[in-house]
């Protein structure tokens, strides 16, 4: 094992906001990602979430962007393993695609059930 270097560690986290940077780049769904994580921040801020709240909503939109990393990465892992179609390869991508979808969707019933009662209250406070 190397030894615990400074440098080292400057150099690993250059390289992952190269990913980072290498997926808001290359990714149409991860603009969309980008824009509901920006109008989640702001509701969550319009609406003065709670610290319990914000973590929830932490935790959904990390698990989202994570999901979205790691979609990518395979996706250029399989697309360097063959530049012929094969539908495994095929089949191992959509299902990479479609755990990003369940993320979402996951974090989407988060948001509702946080943001839900807030709207409400708020769209009652103006009736009256």
């Amino acid at each position: 094992m190397r030894p615990f270097e400074f440098t080292g560690r400057v150099r690993s986290f250059k390289h992952a906001l190269r990913g980072i940077w290498l997926m808001l780049a290359s990714q149409h769904n991860a603009w969309i990602h980008a824009v509901a994580t920006l109008l989640v921040i702001g509701l969550g801020l319009y609406f003065g979430l709670s610290r319990y709240e914000w973590c929830w909503i932490v935790l959904a939109c990390a698990s989202v962007w994570t999901a979205e990393a790691l979609n990518t990465a395979f996706e250029l892992l399989a697309d360097v393993s063959t530049k012929e179609f094969h539908p495994v390869v095929s089949q191992a991508k959509d299902v990479a695609a479609g755990a990003v979808l369940l993320t979402a969707i996951g974090s989407v019933v988060i948001a509702i059930i946080i943001f839900l009662p807030h709207l409400s209250a708020c769209l009652a406070a103006e009736a009256k």
